[in-house]
């Protein structure tokens, strides 16, 4: 049977697999693998080695799970897309390393043959989010309790995505950002900044997000005043690229924030008006 420690979370020890549980004959599992009671886990499904299914999970088929990932009780992942274009063909659904996915979670296949939805390594997507078809998501995001991601959304590395948030269909959300719990995105989120709102404005810069992630004291100096002259200047979106060029000292983080705004095709959040972020 599977196993809990004191504080609630699965203990492993070599491959350990409930009699209840339901597995394809074509599915791989790494070594030192828990499946939990009632799982069912699909064709061709691959799951690392050390990850943990818990009670009642379904896997479904053409899903790739890395090392060390723990799925919940109730979590779906790899399921067939909730999209009217989907006609039965053959897609996947691709997990990274150490990835937890809490109770009750969605997680659906891509639409298009050979496509993929695909998160990333280190995520934590807790209870009742959904991220839909075709959807990327990179390194060490946090997407809160009942948050969602509409198909194609792209949700860059350390985001955090709080409670009951949602992601409008082909989104991108920059690096290190941060959005508010409720809001409601219907354009691209700068990286480093935060967002809130219904729809969604910028408030601010994460600088708290920023020093976390270990960006050096002279990047996040540069990356403020790229910011400044993003919305502070009055100036329009091509005409603020061009400045940025012009007057802020080149850095990797200076570089990325330039390719997000001159790739964003939805337009980007506003910054609000009624806040004085010093």
């Amino acid at each position: 049977m599977i196993n809990f420690d004191s504080k609630g979370e699965f203990v492993t020890g070599g491959t350990n697999i409930h009699p209840s549980a339901v597995i394809a004959d074509s599915a791989r599992l790494g070594e030192n693998v828990t499946i939990g009671p009632y799982c069912v886990i699909g064709d061709e499904v691959e799951i690392g080695d050390g990850s943990v299914i818990g009670p009642h999970a379904v896997i479904e088929k053409w899903t790739s799970l890395g090392k060390e990932c723990r799925v919940y009780q109730f979590a779906s992942v790899g399921a067939a897309p909730q999209d009217l274009k989907f006609k039965g063909e053959r897609s996947s659904t691709v997990i990274g390393d150490r990835t937890t996915i809490r109770e009750g979670a969605t997680i659906h296949r891509a639409t298009g043959e050979g496509n993929e939805t695909r998160i990333g390594s280190d995520c934590l997507l807790m209870a009742y989010i959904h991220v839909a078809h075709n959807c990327t998501l990179g390194n060490h995001v946090i997407m809160s309790n009942l948050a969602s991601c509409a198909g194609h959304a792209i949700v860059e590395d350390r985001v955090v995505i709080g409670g009951m948030a949602g992601v409008h269909q082909f989104v991108k959300i920059g690096r290190n950002a941060m959005v508010g719990g409720m809001s409601k995105l219907v354009q691209d989120v700068v990286p480093y900044t935060i967002v809130d709102g219904h729809p969604a404005k910028v408030v601010g810069l994460n600088n708290v997000g920023i020093s976390r992630a270990g960006v050096p004291l002279e990047s996040r100096r540069l990356i403020k005043k790229a910011y400044k002259i993003l919305y502070r200047s009055g100036l329009s979106l091509p005409e603020a690229i061009a400045v940025i060029e012009q007057e802020v000292d080149s850095c990797e983080e200076v570089e990325h924030f330039l390719r997000f705004l001159r790739n964003a095709e939805r337009g980007i959040c506003r910054e609000r008006r009624d806040f004085d972020d010093k």
